[in-house]
């Protein structure tokens, strides 16, 4: 399950109002010379569990503005010559990135945080975002959040709860993941903070790490887990280019990394605490739209998902907006994958894989039992949240440990009903050798997805 290198480039999210477009991120497309991205790593669960020895809590900054400046120099005749030059002015220290629990922060950490690694981390993030806050209207925004997460879950070790509720350990060997005690720990993290490169124009910077605690990249990659973020933007020219790359290893077979645009304040997708983020508004379907540039360099094979886009919210099954209650909270996911090697689990012999109508664009809705008109192959997969009382059968519930809440899944695949909204028609689309920058109509897509909800 090796995984990816992919390049993403030039991310915006346009909100329609009233027929006028705005931007709801902080830096649209990604031109702003001052870059604002932050480093993110959870648990199966979402939490942080263990810091990783030595690195402190799974949170990180690189925030910088640029700085220009005159510099006087003298000719072989002494005469003056007056040159420009640009300098990085860095808004996070090396010491704030390693803040981790038993680091007293006084009025940053509370006393509740000090030793508990899941409330340090989001303490931290959230004093990360002060650091960084960029004023704008109607909000202030923080950084682009790259996220890693670890798919391994010990079952024995009563971290993660069970569509929101806390359960004991249990053994359920295969189920999940885990070479036994530790399997769940956090990376290492390296930081290359932003520079200036020797052009004076090109500005660089970078995250990278592993699991495998103690591992010498020195010696390759060959048997190791490995991440790396790098970005990189010239002076006043275009927009950032973010390159990652994700390698599993045989301990850690299940790995995911995502560039995020989190909402500035309050819940994002698959977290319950207060967060800080790139999103100075939050966008309601149908009307906002996301424009990005992408060009995948290489596949991890067919046991490899990769999303164009992933998008995720909160509501509780009763349409109301999430409160933090972990028990009635539901994270709900849309997820375009287009790797062409992924099955289809969605077909007429698995309807439980299927959501239970799909809508089209013109609002004809279609049954999953309509074997002629159901596009099935515009589906990968449909998951119910686990704490729904009311569903329709067959149907498969998701993964109920690996959200702090319980989850609501729909994954799509490139086909032609999706084109309207812009998103990929066929298999191999956007893939490998396919750089595209696409105009999705993400709003409009998401207003005819189905969800799983009980009006009161």
């Amino acid at each position: 399950m090796k995984q990816l290198a992919p390049i993403l480039a030039v991310v915006n999210l346009i909100l329609l109002v009233h027929g006028d477009e705005r931007s709801a991120v902080g830096d649209p497309g990604m031109k702003r010379d001052g870059l604002r991205v932050a480093f993110e790593a959870w648990n199966f669960c979402n939490e942080v569990g263990f810091e990783a020895p030595h690195m402190g809590s799974p949170r990180a900054a690189d925030c910088f503005d640029l700085s220009s400046k005159c510099i006087k120099a003298y000719t072989e005749d002494q005469s003056n010559k007056t040159t420009s030059g640009s300098s990085l002015v860095h808004k996070v220290s090396d010491s704030d990135n390693e803040l981790g629990i038993g680091k007293p922060k006084p009025g940053i950490i509370s006393e509740s945080a000090l030793h508990n690694p899941d409330l340090y981390a989001v303490e931290k993030e959230l004093y990360l975002g002060s650091l960084c806050q960029v004023s704008d209207k109607p909000n202030p925004w923080s950084f682009w959040m790259v996220m890693l997460k670890n798919g391994n879950y010990d079952t024995k070790s009563a971290l993660c709860p069970k569509n929101g509720k806390k359960i004991p350990p249990f053994n359920q060997p295969g189920l999940f993941p885990c070479f036994g005690s530790g399997c769940m720990n956090q990376p290492t993290l390296n930081h290359g903070k932003t520079e200036l490169q020797r052009d004076g124009q090109t500005m660089k910077g970078w995250f990278n790490g592993t699991y495998e605690q103690g591992a010498d990249f020195g010696n390759g990659l060959d048997g190791i887990s490995y991440y790396e973020v790098v970005w990189e933007k010239r002076v006043g020219v275009g927009g950032w280019v973010f390159k990652h790359k994700l390698k599993t290893s045989a301990k850690y077979p299940w790995l995911m990394l995502y560039l995020r645009a989190d909402a500035t304040k309050g819940f994002s997708g698959g977290y319950h605490y207060d967060t800080r983020g790139m999103l100075k508004t939050l966008p309601e379907s149908p009307n906002f739209k996301v424009r990005l540039t992408l060009n995948v360099k290489q596949g991890g094979g067919a046991k490899s998902q990769f999303y164009l886009l992933d998008i995720g919210s909160c509501w509780k099954n009763n349409g109301k907006p999430c409160d933090g209650d972990v028990t009635t909270d539901v994270t709900r996911y849309s997820e375009m994958i287009i790797n062409p090697e992924t099955p289809l689990w969605c077909n007429p012999k698995s309807l439980h894989n299927c959501p239970p109508y799909h809508t089209f664009r013109n609002g004809t809705r279609v049954h999953r039992t309509d074997h002629r008109s159901f596009p099935y192959e515009a589906y990968h997969v449909y998951c119910a949240p686990g704490n729904a009382e009311h569903l329709e059968l067959p149907v498969g519930t998701c993964d109920a440990y690996s959200n702090p809440q319980a989850q609501e899944i729909l994954q799509l695949l490139p086909h032609p009903v999706w084109g309207e909204y812009g998103y990929p028609t066929r298999l191999g689309d956007g893939w490998v050798g396919d750089p595209r920058t696409w105009d999705l109509d993400v709003g409009g897509l998401s207003s005819r997805l189905f969800f799983y909800q009980v009006i009161d």
